[in-house]
């Protein structure tokens, strides 16, 4: 029999269906992904249960009851994470059923459904789920999976049952430049994305959909992170304007509610132009930052990635933030197969020339370019000549760049930032050997920073904003 028919038929009739959802990484975050399906399966009368891997390890006692694992993968990192986890999740629940879900769970089906996953799901996920959790209780088993693969439709969402996880006090926090940190909480408005930037991982699911989160339930969601002590709320939303009036109303909501906690949120560069009118409003409502995924100052390298900004526009949304008195965070793709490395040398000199490198985390100077499977990347004119063959520990695609000395010096910026002690060194200086190596690298000496205005330290969360790491030893301990 083979093992998943052998696991449906394996699901308890006797007391509610056990399930056990399991998140790998997020950022530090208190997972809605996984408080949001629990909310649903406890409705319906399913016994929940939460395993966060970035703060618990297996627990044999729970895995060994379960009829359903699911596994969140709504990174890369946690994608890669999950498949290390899998032969011992097997292990550990011989009966359940296993389910991978989220944004990285379609692009990646064949390599689960070989790995012994039986159901595989992305985009709004948790009406399929819920159907799943109805199958397994009354051993409705079937060969191939009903539910569909990807979902894009509304869905009714419940107010997130954040009871079943950690506590939130273990979750990432906010720090704030003066050393002092925040509780912070985490939210989602929405989900998906009405852009089609060619190398994001949300476009192959959502393909140009979004979803919105009602506003009573993001607020019913916050009040209870709150009520456990949260100050601060990091949204989550892959871009808190692709709806402005939703995005208005869960904001005037907070503020009015209450009015000390302040909150944070990813937006594109073109969104912070297109809707300058609104940053006095979010300034007044508590952001203290915004996050965008600049990616290059490059202008051919944002056409290629379908980025619909320019480099200079880079400049103009950093003006606009500046004055209102947000922070912004800037992010990066450093490496590409078309970087140079007079272009790494002209990334480094804009963030100079524009005071914001304490602003960059230094691991985002050292990120390459992934293309996992389904990447719209794939779509470019000659651009799978550039690659070598799917890896499947890599997850992704891998690329040499022309010019060795590109991906010598990618290799050597990661080792620098990710050394022994790094993390508690501060961003200018770390910066400061990135500047060095990137100047020998075209065996030019390095202008002296001293004297040059680096910016000032901004608010940041605790777990730097990255999502395609390799996984850590530390992560790897938790199976």
């Amino acid at each position: 029999m083979p093992l998943q028919s052998a696991s449906l038929l394996a699901a308890s009739t006797s007391g509610p269906l056990r399930v056990v959802l399991i998140n790998p990484y997020e950022l530090g975050r208190q997972p809605f992904a996984l408080a949001e399906p629990a909310a649903w399966l406890k409705r319906e009368g399913f016994g929940v249960a939460c395993l966060d891997l970035s703060l618990q390890k297996l627990d044999p006692g729970l895995l060994g009851d379960a009829d359903l694992v699911a596994i969140y993968v709504g990174m890369h990192t946690a994608t890669r994470i999950a498949l290390e986890a899998l032969p011992r999740v097997r292990q550990l629940a011989p009966r359940a059923h296993l389910c991978v879900y989220g944004l990285y769970a379609p692009m990646n089906e064949a390599l689960l459904r070989s790995l012994g996953v039986g159901t595989v799901l992305g985009g709004e996920v948790e009406p399929a789920l819920l159907a799943l959790c109805r199958r397994l209780r009354s051993q409705d088993e079937g060969m191939a999976q009903p539910e569909p693969v990807v979902n894009l439709g509304k869905v009714p969402f419940e107010v997130p049952d954040r009871g079943v996880l950690p506590r939130l006090s273990r979750y990432a926090h906010l720090v704030m430049p003066d050393g002092s940190t925040r509780l912070a909480g985490f939210a989602e408005a929405s989900r998906g994305c009405k852009h089609l930037c060619r190398h994001c991982p949300v476009v192959p699911v959502y393909e140009g959909k979004f979803r919105i989160v009602p506003h009573d339930v993001v607020l019913a969601d916050i009040r209870q992170q709150v009520a456990e002590g949260a100050e601060h709320v990091s949204f989550g939303d892959p871009d808190f304007l692709n709806g402005p009036t939703h995005a208005l109303k869960v904001v005037r909501g907070l503020h009015r509610e209450f009015p000390e906690v302040s909150f944070d949120a990813t937006i594109k560069i073109q969104h912070l132009i297109d809707h300058a009118q609104l940053l006095p409003e979010l300034k007044e409502a508590g952001c203290l930052f915004i996050t965008s995924a600049v990616e290059a100052v490059d202008d051919e390298i944002l056409g290629l990635l379908a980025k619909n900004h320019t480099a200079r526009d880079f400049d103009r949304a950093l003006a606009l933030t500046r004055k209102t008195g947000i922070a912004l965070a800037p992010t990066f793709v450093a490496f590409t197969p078309w970087t140079t490395l007079e272009g790494y040398l002209a990334l480094l000199e804009r963030l100079v020339e524009l005071e914001v490198v304490q602003s960059v985390p230094p691991v985002q100077l050292t990120l390459r370019l992934l293309v996992p499977e389904g990447s719209h990347l794939l779509q470019l004119t000659g651009f799978r000549d550039r690659l070598q063959a799917f890896d499947r520990r890599l997850l992704g695609y891998p690329w040499h760049h022309a010019d060795p000395r590109v991906d010598r010096l990618q290799r050597e910026l990661q080792t620098l930032v990710a050394g022994e002690g790094a993390a508690d060194r501060p961003r200018s200086e770390l910066f400061r050997g990135i500047w060095h190596r990137a100047h020998e690298a075209l065996g030019r000496p390095a202008p002296s920073l001293g004297g040059r205005n680096l910016g000032a330290p901004i608010p940041r969360m605790s777990e730097p904003w990255y999502c395609c790491a390799e996984p850590t030893a530390q992560q790897l301990q938790a199976f």
